[in-house]
């Protein structure tokens, strides 16, 4: 459980470390579901995706970053993809040029939605969201959520594209080959 004085400032929020990492608002801390296996698998499978396409993008990925979203706020985002040509930042608070959100089966929508928010508002171009559970596919821009239904998830301004159906192939073959073991 998380225990923090009933408020503190975004400098002490940062100068601590929590485990599992939770999320900064407004002078509160707020748990995350830190989600099960498929969750871990898939985070780890982007930023594989991702390291592959570090020299197209000029950008590396990144598990589990503190973001600075504002001067009251910090997210903890499942996968971000900062840039290389930026200052090496501990806490970004330059906008990453991709933040991927996993969902958890505990996660709530309209939570989700107000981290995905607090992206856009720091000015992030790549917004997504992937439901493992369901295989959905989302984006998110100032109109809000856009599933994307051939589950191909488009780095704006480049040529590259990660086809979330590969993936969620070989969540499936893992759990196929656990299940005869």
């Amino acid at each position: 459980m998380v225990t923090a004085p009933a408020q503190m400032t975004v400098e002490q929020y940062l100068h601590s470390a929590y485990r599992p990492d939770c999320d900064f608002v407004d002078g509160e801390l707020l748990g995350r579901h830190v989600g099960e296996k498929d969750h871990g698998r898939l985070q780890v499978s982007i930023a594989i995706w991702f390291a592959g396409q570090e020299h197209v993008l000029g950008a590396e990925p990144v598990t589990e970053p503190r973001i600075l979203v504002s001067d009251s706020r910090a997210r903890v985002c499942d996968v971000a993809v900062i840039r290389t040509d930026i200052p090496d930042e501990q806490v970004a608070t330059t906008p990453p040029l991709v933040c991927i959100e996993i969902l958890s089966p505990e996660d709530r929508l309209s939570r989700t939605l107000q981290v995905l928010d607090d992206y856009r508002s720091m000015g992030v171009e790549n917004i997504w969201l992937i439901d493992p559970q369901e295989r959905l596919v989302y984006t998110f821009n100032a109109t809000g959520l856009q599933q994307q239904e051939d589950r191909v998830l488009r780095v704006s301004g480049t040529q590259a594209a990660m086809d979330v159906n590969v993936l969620f192939a070989a969540l499936d073959r893992r759990k196929a080959s656990s299940n005869r073991e």
